[in-house]
């Protein structure tokens, strides 16, 4: 504790340690700070206490009826329900299932859905220009993270069924119109099926390299689902809700933590952690984080059995999860740090960490 206190100083810094509901060490711990992306970190927690651990998110394709001998009679829809990991490989799977199908001829056009979700691209707190450099539009049918060259676009649902009608048309299957987008009608029938990764798969690669794009798309399908709008707003209000619930009084504005409005306190994390870790889920939680050297850790606590959150803004730093000692157990940690250099805060984190490591005696059998 006295080294610990030692590496702080006077810096604008909080931080709490502590096992099963029994804190160990505790400094400025109910300070509000920034999260930053500490925020991906309760919105895996909201995730996993939603939907089972191995949901599948599908992107479907479909028509306004079943094709007769083979010919759809209209438009083809890609409707998309918030998997951000579309890419080319999964649009020739779809092509593949459409083709199974027994479809030879569409006699009218490819076109992705811009629904169900709000084609919102702001939050409280973010900067003007994070839109251009820091998130992509979050979608319900995305494409390729929605980046086309390094810039993001505002046109995914169409390029999307741009490929869908190149691939379909490798397979002979004759396309009369040309790709489109726009709002997806009601009453159609479902012709093929994508499934995705299981979440779990998605949430680790999002957690471990700290995708703001995939936070705010799976934001958006949980808010969808909680509250029928798929916005940026209701993605954070079911993270809101989440905390509320456990008794944590967090203000929150996006699920990425691009949000420099957003709050949240190291004692309140360190206590959702332990309720992550009496929850059937808290495993997977944990495996879903990145350990020393690898992702967001990539340079940092090599060799150090560490499963934790990184979080960075500009002067605003954030490192929260689980540290094994070397009896063997893990233990919670939150440190969160703003008004000075990320550079130094993260220098203090991992010194932290690592005392925690190598000094800390379990007191408990």
């Amino acid at each position: 504790m006295d080294h610990i206190d030692a590496v702080i100083g006077d810096r604008p810094m909080s931080v709490v340690v502590g096992r099963d509901g029994e804190r160990w060490y505790g400094h400025l711990g109910w300070v509000g700070r920034p999260p930053a992306s500490n925020e991906k970190l309760l919105l895996s927690m909201a995730l996993y206490d939603h939907y089972a651990s191995w949901k599948r998110i599908r992107t479907e394709a479909k028509a306004p009826s079943r094709p007769r001998h083979g010919v759809i009679r209209g438009n083809l829809w890609i409707v998309g329900h918030g998997d951000p990991e579309i890419d080319r490989p999964q649009i020739g799977r779809l092509a593949k299932e459409i083709d199974a199908a027994g479809v030879h001829l569409i006699r009218g056009s490819v076109v992705g859905g811009t629904g169900p979700f709000a084609r919102d691209w702001w939050a409280k707190g973010w900067r003007d220009y994070f839109p251009a450099d820091y998130i992509p539009l979050p979608t319900a049918l995305t494409y390729r993270e929605n980046t086309s060259k390094g810039v993001h676009i505002r046109d995914p649902e169409r390029r999307a069924a741009k490929r869908l009608t190149g691939q379909l048309e490798r397979r002979g299957v004759a396309v009369r119109g040309d790709p489109a987008m726009g709002r997806i009608p009601r009453g159609l029938r479902r012709i093929a099926a994508l499934p995705s990764e299981p979440l779990r798969t998605i949430i680790r690669h999002m957690d471990v390299w700290s995708r703001n794009f995939w936070a705010e798309v799976l934001g958006k399908r949980l808010g969808f689902d909680e509250f029928g709008r798929g916005t940026i707003a209701a993605g954070a209000r079911a993270i809101d809700r989440f905390t509320d619930a456990r008794g944590q009084d967090f203000r929150v504005y996006d699920s990425s933590g691009l949000s420099y409005a957003n709050r949240a306190t190291a004692k309140g994390i360190l206590e959702l952690l332990w309720v992550a870790g009496g929850s059937p889920w808290g495993k997977t939680l944990r495996a879903s984080l990145a350990t020393g050297g690898q992702g967001t850790l990539k340079d940092r606590l090599v060799g150090v059995p560490i499963r934790a959150k990184t979080g960075t803004l500009h002067d605003a730093s954030a490192l929260s999860g689980w540290v094994r000692l070397e009896t063997g157990r893990w233990v919670e940690f939150s440190i969160l740090s703003n008004g000075f250099s990320e550079w130094t805060a993260k220098t203090l984190e991992d010194r932290i960490v690592r005392i925690v490591r190598t000094q800390a005696s379990d007191p408990t059998p």
